[in-house]
């Protein structure tokens, strides 16, 4: 598989992009159809000034003092992106499923394989499209992507002012204990990367021959893996957690992480109005599924 990576001065203006690239990368017999491929996907840079940014079009215009940053791994750009689903689309945002394997964020490699290029790509009227929270590879669940930088900000400010409720749903190795107050949840309060976390669990249904549990998952706190260290912290790792997990557990290779965001409730930026999004029955965890998997 070719890999390479390539960083062009421009010294003149009116230089043909396309050519400019293949020239530099004539050792590795690239095509132009592959180059403009590889464009495409989100491996052409430019460098202009305190500048730089991805580009798409091959009919940009150079300038001198431009540096042209090509990222070329045939491996990365091979990949095909899962198929996400459209939840709801709101004009200066959108509420998506992510898939497993779909990633929340692209790389200076590509980002085709990313639920924001999807929504850019896949939405009508076509729109740019923007982060505003993230999903780990790993993990499925509802998203929310901004079209604007006027909402991502808006949408960023909802988030840090924790103004918007997250649930999750995981399925876990082992039982929530039978004397904890459901109602209340088990409220887990250990620090991740010396910074306060919140999560809080609630039993949802349980299979005692495999000794595993289908919780709901509350948090108040976004830090990095929050659920996964805190179910694992309790001792009550999440199915398909290889980071986290515990690795003991005889666990297909085939079966995904166990851990979907299945309702975001926040008001909306725009309306000033209350929403409530609920992902389906039929893209949430399922644990009769599961269990009848493994055995």
């Amino acid at each position: 598989m070719i890999k390479f990576e390539r960083h062009i001065n421009v010294s003149t203006d009116n230089l043909n992009l396309l050519e400019l690239l293949a020239e530099s990368c004539s050792e590795f017999s690239l095509s132009k159809a592959k180059l403009k491929d590889a464009i495409n996907k989100g491996a052409l840079w430019l460098s202009r000034g305190k500048y730089t940014q991805r580009i798409r079009k091959i009919k940009k215009s150079l300038q001198p003092h431009d540096v042209i940053h090509f990222y070329y791994d045939e491996k990365v750009l091979n990949q095909l992106p899962p198929q996400a689903q459209l939840m709801a689309d709101l004009n200066q945002y959108s509420v998506w499923y992510k898939p497993y394997g779909m990633l929340s964020q692209g790389s200076k490699w590509s980002d085709h394989c990313t639920i924001a290029r999807w929504a850019e790509t896949h939405l009508l009227p076509q729109r740019p499209a923007f982060i505003v929270h993230r999903l780990d590879r790993a993990a499925s669940g509802l998203i929310i992507i901004a079209h604007s930088k006027k909402m991502a900000r808006a949408f960023s400010e909802i988030f840090e002012n924790h103004h918007l409720q997250k649930i999750y749903q995981i399925i876990v190795h082992g039982i929530l204990p039978d004397n904890f107050d459901n109602k209340m949840g088990l409220e887990v309060t250990e620090k991740i990367d010396d910074k306060s976390a919140k999560s809080t669990f609630y039993r949802q249904e349980v299979d005692q021959q495999t000794q595993l549990t289908l919780a709901k998952v509350s948090i108040e706190t976004g830090r990095k893996h929050q659920i996964r260290k805190h179910a694992a912290s309790i001792h009550l790792p999440v199915v398909g957690d290889r980071l986290h997990g515990d690795q003991t557990k005889k666990i297909p290779e085939t079966v995904n992480l166990q851990l979907c965001a299945v309702e975001l409730q926040f008001t909306c930026p725009v309306s000033q109005i209350d929403k409530h999004f609920k992902l389906p029955s039929q893209l949430s965890l399922s644990l009769t599924d599961l269990v009848n998997l493994l055995r």
